[in-house]
């Protein structure tokens, strides 16, 4: 069989962000009819955006933001143009945030991510993602039958039921969080019963460590992870590189700074932010909360798109210091202030009953005076009393924080 799903996967770089950008005014015009993106995107000319420093500049939604926003505006909002009626499922995640299935084939893009896991046209699959109200059963449900696979829809728990269903039509598949993965085989061995027939597996939902990752290939089933969400479908996949996650066809995907929408270097950790080219439910720079990195070059299994290192922890890190929030965003206000510093860390701890924050700042040229003018701004622009402390540049870890709660 084709080593790739289709030669999209396998186009130049340049012919792939080329074609990105030449759809993308059209995807920005459909958005604007929608009032909740017309009132965001006033002003804009989509005939601009043409490359990733024009969409730079547009505001970023976060995903946080949605609950308030689809309850102040039910059921979406105002950033979804068709009537509900006009789609083919609608969806609720926890919020809520509601989301619609379109009716195109494959509408979360996920055969792509099974057929990298091996996944072939007649293979019958076990999927245990939840049916109920949310999309996550649907999105794996619809990805292998665009695959040409069948699919149990078994979802998660009863795993009884699960294993008639599995000795009767023998999956060689199976889709679903990682955790239930091992309590299905768990249970069976328990159970004496045959869930031998699972030889694959594509797992998303949840942490997969390289213990658990080690066990479950030990018991003869080769698992691949995949990054998705429920607005989006399958944002990144796995491949059988094992070389982190490569992006899906049809996005375009950005790591920004946490708190702003400024994308950060290469190799730096940051925010993922989406923007999608489906007309009838585009996100325009969704920022989805989840930190990870960008890799470089080319993946060895031959698809060319963009790789990142998979989830590397959550991008909201606002805690509470003295009864009073302070957000990633007001540390990138901070860094606005001052571009002669690197990376900045504010780090809070507690001292008996009381919070301490010191404000950790990458710097090349130190003084006293800086140190000084730094605090000073801590203070305007949080509300609370801090310390600022200058470290050397490339001192601070590149794991994406800039709150780290220590208490």
């Amino acid at each position: 069989m084709p080593p790739h799903y289709d030669a999209l996967e396998t186009r130049d770089p340049d012919v792939r962000e080329q074609d990105l950008f030449t759809r993308l005014p059209a995807v920005l015009r459909a958005a604007m009819q929608a009032p909740a993106y017309a009132e965001r995107l006033k002003g804009i000319d989509p005939t601009e955006i043409t490359d990733r420093a024009a969409l730079a500049l547009l505001p970023v939604l976060r995903k946080s933001e949605l609950p308030a926003l689809h309850k102040a505006a039910p059921p979406f909002g105002g950033f979804v143009a068709p009537a509900p009626g006009s789609f083919a499922r609608l969806f609720t995640s926890p919020g809520p945030i509601f989301e619609p299935e379109t009716n195109q084939c494959d509408p979360w893009r996920g055969a792509r991510a099974l057929y990298a896991t091996g996944f072939r046209r007649g293979d019958v699959v076990l999927n245990t993602f939840s049916y109920h109200l949310t999309p996550g059963g649907f999105i794996f449900d619809a990805s292998a039958r665009a695959l040409g696979c069948a699919v149990i829809p078994a979802g998660p728990g009863n795993t009884e039921a699960q294993f008639e269903l599995i000795e009767a039509y023998r999956p060689i598949g199976y889709s679903g969080t990682p955790d239930f993965l091992k309590i299905l085989l768990d249970a069976a061995q328990s159970a004496g019963r045959d869930a031998s027939s699972i030889k694959r597996a594509l797992v998303s939902g949840a942490a997969f460590p390289p213990s658990l990752q080690a066990e479950i290939k030990a018991r003869g089933i080769d698992a691949y992870q995949a990054f998705g969400t429920a607005d989006l479908g399958i944002v990144a996949y796995e491949t059988a590189a094992r070389d982190g996650l490569v992006v899906n066809e049809d996005l375009i995907v950005e790591i920004v700074r946490p708190g702003t929408g400024d994308p950060v270097a290469q190799g730096e950790v940051g925010e993922i932010v989406v923007t999608s080219l489906i007309s009838e439910h585009p996100r325009i720079r969704l920022a989805l909360g989840d930190l990870t990195a960008e890799l470089s070059g080319l993946s060895a299994c031959g698809r060319t798109n963009m790789r990142i290192k998979g989830w590397m922890g959550r991008a909201d890190q606002t805690t509470k210091i003295k009864g009073m929030f302070v957000r990633p965003e007001q540390v990138a206000e901070i860094a606005k202030r001052h571009p002669e510093l690197g990376r900045l860390r504010l780090v809070v701890t507690r001292s008996g009953e009381t919070d301490l924050m010191t404000l950790k700042a990458e710097c090349s040229t130190p003084s006293e005076a800086l140190q000084t003018e730094l605090t000073a701004t801590l203070r305007t622009v949080t509300k609370l009393g801090g310390t600022a402390e200058l470290v050397a540049s490339g001192s601070l870890p590149n794991d994406g924080k800039v709150i780290a709660d220590e208490r």
